[in-house]
């Protein structure tokens, strides 16, 4: 006799949980993602039901989707029986999906459907459910551009051709089409663990992420010195100086943008002497010896200076605080747009940007010939090969950095 119940992921979380279906058969527990989320403190667990209150008002939609599931998971298995077909987990799991991908659920068979219920549903850093929604959007007019149809199916080695050949006409760089590319992955392979789709073509060597190594610099701890220096007493020129002391807190303890505004005095410790920090990214602690710079600004401020501005306000401000300390070497830049190389000249101050600070820490505390594995402990790399393509050191730094080594004398 077969059996229906509805359990909840965590039934002690405070968040926002998921509910599955338990259905047993013939000595078998056969486990389904409904793909609902509810808060514990909503739910009968009684009942197996959300509870009927004002404060969750869509119980009725809710319990009527887990009650299409539980008949929908009743048919599937009369048709399996009644078929004289075994009723594996794996038979049930293609069943089920089939009958409520025809109903009211078919949406979720539509790739970019899915797309956006997963960012409405992602609890991912924002920088991240960003390149989510960019790659989304980019879907979306691919796909009223090629007119065809998104389901899971269809993402396979033509929807990888043709989507490039888009990418390409919209002059993208390889950078920006291997990011859409890899998050087209990532959703792929949730649906797939999901069992919402068995199409694999997405794992196959040609639908590959494409990728440019960036021309990226950094700033010289002479070049930092300059701009440490500039004079900004004016009272028209308080938020450079702001700018200019959090982005010096960056270029000497290596801190990505979110961390480096979320510091406060409670992170010093060691008579204000060191820093210690759990990264946002990585969940990684950090602990950080503070450069004479840092003390300096920390004695201004009457600790870590608070202030929170944009991205946009912050490189625009740097590259005004980098044309004043007159970094002004000529860099010429390469890049690939729309398939086609193209070099053009830079002022070095017209690329300086906030990531520019984690770069120079890691550029500059390399040249100083710290261990690469103790720059990681500050840095949070867990690899050599993601830390060292933060390392940007020119051929004539190169070479005075060997001067003295043993090899050459």
């Amino acid at each position: 006799m077969a059996s229906a119940t509805f359990v909840l992921k965590e039934p002690k979380s405070k968040d926002n949980t998921l509910v599955y279906l338990l259905f047993r058969y013939q000595n078998q527990t056969f486990k389904y993602s409904t793909g609902q989320k509810i808060l514990p403190k909503f739910w009968s667990f009684t009942n197996q039901r959300a509870k009927e209150t004002k404060q969750f008002k869509q119980y009725g939609e809710f319990n009527a989707l887990l009650q299409k599931i539980e008949d929908k998971a009743f048919d599937s298995y009369r048709k399996l029986t009644t078929d004289i077909i075994v009723p594996t987990k794996d038979r049930m799991r293609k069943e089920l999906n089939r009958k409520l991908l025809k109903g009211e659920l078919a949406k979720q068979n539509n790739f970019i459907n899915f797309i956006d219920d997963s960012i409405k549903n992602s609890i991912k850093r924002p920088n991240t459910v960003f390149s989510y929604k960019q790659t989304f959007n980019q879907l979306v007019k691919f796909k009223a551009q090629y007119k065809r149809e998104m389901t899971f199916d269809n993402i396979d080695l033509e929807f990888y051709d043709d989507f490039m050949k888009y990418c390409l006409e919209k002059n993208y760089s390889p950078n920006t089409i291997g990011t859409y590319i890899k998050v087209i992955k990532m959703f792929m392979n949730e649906a797939f663990d999901k069992k919402l789709s068995d199409n694999v073509e997405f794992k196959s060597r040609r639908f590959k992420k494409v990728s440019e190594e960036s021309e990226n610099i950094y700033l010289t701890e002479a070049e930092l010195s300059k701009i440490y220096k500039l004079n900004l007493s004016k009272p028209k020129d308080k938020t450079l100086d702001r700018v200019r002391d959090i982005f010096i807190i960056g270029c000497y303890t290596g801190l990505r943008y979110a961390d480096l505004f979320a510091i406060n005095s409670e992170n010093l410790f060691d008579k204000n002497s060191k820093l210690r920090i759990k990264t946002e990214k990585t969940g990684e602690l950090v602990i950080i010896p503070l450069h004479t710079y840092i003390r300096e600004i920390i004695k201004k401020h009457g600790g870590i200076p608070q202030f929170k501005l944009s991205n946009q306000t912050m490189n625009e401000s740097l590259k005004e605080l980098g044309q004043m300390a007159k970094i002004n070497e000529s860099i010429l830049i390469s890049s690939t747009q729309g398939g086609i190389v193209q070099t053009k000249p830079y002022k070095k101050y017209e690329l300086i940007g906030v990531h520019t600070a984690r770069r120079s820490f890691a550029t500059n505390a390399y040249l100083k010939d710290i261990p690469t594995i103790s720059i990681m402990k500050i840095t949070g790399h867990r690899t050599e090969k993601s830390f060292l393509k933060y390392i940007k050191i020119s051929q004539q730094d190169n070479a005075n950095k060997l001067t003295n080594h043993p090899f050459f004398n």
